[in-house]
C-alpha cells in the first residue's frame, strides 16, 4: 500500500481505522486461546479453575520458634524478620543471641 499519496486527513482516519482493527484483532486472538485452553483442559480431563490455580495447593507451614525469652516464656521468635524488642535489649546487655535458642 502506498501511503505517500494521502493526506493528513486520509492518514490519520487511517490511523484510526488500525488502532480500531487491531483492537478487535486482538480480542479475537484471546477469544480464540481462550476456547483452545478450555479444549485442552477437557481433554486432560482438568477443569479450569484447577488449571489456573497451578495444580495442587502448596501446603505452607509455620516456621518453628527457635528463640524464647527466659524471662517470659510467651516471648518467641523465629529468627525471621526484624529482631524484637526484647532479642535487641538482650543482645545491648552483651548477651549472646545463642545464649536465647533452645
Amino acid at each position: 500500500m502506498d501511503l505517500s499519496n494521502l493526506s493528513v486527513a486520509d492518514l490519520r482516519a487511517l490511523q484510526d481505522q488500525v488502532t480500531k482493527q487491531l483492537k478487535v484483532a486482538a480480542q479475537q486472538d484471546i477469544a480464540k486461546a481462550r476456547e483452545e485452553i478450555q479444549a485442552i483442559a477437557q481433554r486432560a480431563g482438568i477443569s479450569l479453575h484447577e488449571l489456573l490455580k497451578g495444580g495442587a495447593a502448596k501446603k505452607t507451614g509455620k516456621v518453628a520458634v527457635q528463640y524464647r525469652n527466659p524471662a517470659n516464656a510467651d516471648q518467641q521468635w523465629t529468627g525471621r524478620g526484624r529482631q524484637p524488642k526484647w532479642v535487641k535489649e538482650w543482645i545491648d546487655a552483651g548477651k549472646t543471641l545463642d545464649a536465647l535458642r533452645f
